[in-house]
């Protein structure tokens, strides 16, 4: 368990919207500087000394560091010297309380871009904490009473900016991690569920049928010397070793999917996959199907999902019983799969927060893909996955 504050980042996928950030802030600069000449030095040219011989130099030297390494073009104090730079802005010329607070907002929301949801409130406060008493202290051109109302405006701005803009690239960050992690761990249990069919094939089928060859090979020997008896016996094994290939064959077929669904209905595959189900892991199925009149383009994926649904059940839920009830109803089909096992407890499954589950990844892609719904409802009675899509 963490400290109370111990600020973490979450990794950028690039370098380049800190570096941008960096360009962008030594391009205000020195187009601040041009404004001002194109207007003659107004301010009796304080604000134009001001950002060419600070605000400039300042902006050049972060792009500077940026460039050259990022993590340094990440440290919080960089955040800091803007606000002191607006600051001295404001107080070298009131009148340029305006602008400076407004650019102060947009370092706000890069930084708490930039820095995430843990040390955006930070970014937030330092504006008020900077920006406000120098502003007060200040020959401002505006009324006690209305500052005073503009400044608390601003302050909530610019703490709900930061706080707002730090949560959602965190969510954006997380999904991104979270969507890397899982196509990791995909591509490795792809490779364990090849590596163990191909184990499977050639300690069980491939020995057994050579096994099946040597004894017709026996069998057609003993009946060409005339030994009927032996023939027939070495027959009989032969028979049973082909038939319990046949079933494991089968089995593995099952556990694949099937993928004639222009022929097969979504009825008939879940149909064929209960007996395998219920014998491997150890539950006891039920099937409510009210209307099969599914597309092929819908069955195959609304079969696939009550596939990961079960296996997952089976596997974590540690329930005897899984439901599963498909009907239409205004135009939309709709899937349900329920277990009475322990359910996810307090963790939301989907959340943004959550490292991400296969099966579950999964089952949320393929109901994306077919423009429906995925919700999950778990408890202490269970876990309901309920998918609607449109037909």
């Amino acid at each position: 368990m963490r400290p109370p504050f111990h600020p973490q980042r979450t990794p950028l996928e690039s370098r380049d919207p800190i570096v941008g950030v960096a360009v962008i802030r030594a391009l205000m600069a020195v187009a601040g500087v041009i404004a001002l000449l194109i207007l003659g030095f107004p301010y009796h040219g304080t604000a134009t000394a001001v950002i060419a011989a600070v605000a400039l130099p300042w902006s050049l030297f972060v792009l500077g560091i940026t460039r050259h390494s990022v993590g340094a073009g990440l440290n919080p104090l960089i955040a800091l010297g803007d606000m002191l730079v607006l600051g001295l802005l404001i107080a070298v010329e009131p009148d340029m309380w305006a602008p400076a607070q407004f650019t102060a907002l947009f370092f706000v929301a890069a930084h708490a871009h930039c820095q995430g949801a843990d040390w955006s409130p930070v970014v937030g406060i330092l504006p008020p904490l900077v920006l406000i008493p120098i502003t007060f202290a200040s020959d401002v051109p505006v009324s006690h009473n209305l500052l005073q109302a503009y400044e608390v405006v601003f302050a909530v701005a610019s703490l709900s900016t930061a706080v707002v803009v730090g949560a959602l690239r965190e969510a954006e960050s997380s999904a991104r991690l979270r969507a890397r992690s899982l196509s990791r761990r995909t591509i490795d249990t792809e490779a364990t569920f090849r590596r163990r069919l191909a184990e499977a094939i050639h300690d069980g089928p491939l020995q057994e049928l050579t096994a099946v060859e040597m004894m017709l090979a026996t069998a057609e020997s003993a009946l060409g010397r005339g030994d009927e008896a032996q023939g027939r016996s070495i027959l009989t094994d032969a028979r049973a070793l082909t038939r319990s290939n046949i079933s494991f064959l089968r089995d593995e077929i099952v556990e694949l999917g099937p993928h004639a669904f222009e022929e097969l209905t979504y009825e008939q595959a879940v149909s064929d996959c209960v007996e395998l189900w219920e014998r491997r892991f150890g539950l006891d199925v039920k099937m409510q199907i009210e209307d099969d009149r599914l597309p092929s383009e819908i069955a195959g994926p609304m079969f696939r999902i009550t596939q990961e649904a079960v296996a997952n059940a089976g596997k974590h839920s540690g329930g005897s019983t899984v439901r599963i009830d498909l009907r239409s109803s205004n135009g939309r089909v709709v899937l349900e799969i329920e277990d009475d096992g322990r359910g996810f407890g307090d963790v939301d499954p989907l959340g943004p927060a959550e490292p991400g589950h296969i099966g579950l990844a999964s089952i949320r892609e393929r109901a994306e893909m077919l423009g429906g719904e995925l919700a999950i409802d778990s408890g202490d009675r269970g876990t309901l996955v309920r998918v609607s899509v449109p037909l």
